[in-house]
């Protein structure tokens, strides 16, 4: 349900050269609203970077801190997502998400010189409180709703050189013969076959909870999402010809188009 209301399950993000950073740099416009449907109220404090003076340093601190006090968690996005989970005299702690790499991300952010980010600072803090969640049928449609914006108008959520919907796979294919090969590549690959495979179980949820015509879509949507996170994975090796990737992206193209005009259809008929 996090990954299907948020409607994260259905974006695909591509850099033109593969960059890993294709998964975190999109425009999050459409997710808060969506995340407001699941009782989540997500705010994002502002980018800061390497120039930034201490003095507003000091403010989205203390803005943090205050957050935490209120019993309320907060995150951080530069190179990971990362939770911040609390704070002492000197540094928050934040959340490893990878058990077997204790050294990236860091484990902690020091006050004021924001040291283990190293020379280098790209970073954006978040907020997140409680609110009331919408009923399931609201969720099911509006984040469906969003994935297909998600595809029919991508400007409104790429950067530069990034392409958020079908035009993501025209940039896999362009890149594979360069780039087939590189961590950005396995990790587009692994990061959106995941989301794929969590919007097949997402709208296999979504049928057990609808009837009719409503339901045979949502049933078929759940085998397209699964067939489309199984071809994803495969170009996540780094052994597969550059050719090869090249075709299955285009194929790829091809078989989203499909789904999300039945995500369409789907959500038309929810109202």
């Amino acid at each position: 349900m996090a990954y299907g209301g948020s409607g994260h399950a259905f974006l695909i993000n591509i850099h033109e050269v593969l960059c890993p950073s294709s998964p975190y740099v999109w425009k999050y416009d459409g997710l808060y609203p969506a995340l407001r449907n699941l009782g989540i109220e997500m705010t994002d404090l502002g980018f800061y970077h390497t120039g930034t003076p201490a003095d507003e340093r000091a403010v989205v601190e203390a803005r943090l801190q205050s957050h935490l006090d209120s019993g309320n968690p907060c995150s951080l996005a530069n190179m990971e997502h990362q939770v911040i989970y609390g704070y002492d005299d000197g540094q928050f702690f934040t959340a490893q998400p990878w058990p077997a790499n204790k050294k990236f991300p860091p484990a902690t952010l020091s006050f004021g010189d924001w040291t283990e980010f190293g020379k280098e600072v790209h970073v954006n803090f978040f907020t997140f409180g409680k609110l009331e969640k919408k009923d399931d049928l609201s969720i099911f449609r509006e984040s469906l709703r969003y994935g297909v914006d998600l595809f029919r108008s991508p400007d409104k959520y790429q950067f530069d050189k990034y392409a958020v919907g079908f035009k993501a796979y025209d940039n896999w294919a362009a890149a594979a013969k360069e780039h087939g090969g590189s961590h950005g590549n396995w990790w587009n690959a692994t990061v959106w076959s995941e989301c794929r495979s969590r919007a097949s179980e997402y709208l296999a949820e979504m049928a057990r909870n609808l009837e009719g015509d409503g339901q045979k879509l949502a049933q078929g949507l759940t085998k397209e999402y699964a067939d489309i996170a199984g071809q994803l994975s495969k170009i996540a090796d780094k052994e597969m010809p550059a050719d090869d990737k090249a075709a299955l992206a285009r194929e790829l193209k091809q078989k989203e188009e499909a789904a999300i005009a039945k995500v369409e259809q789907l959500a038309g008929l929810l109202g």
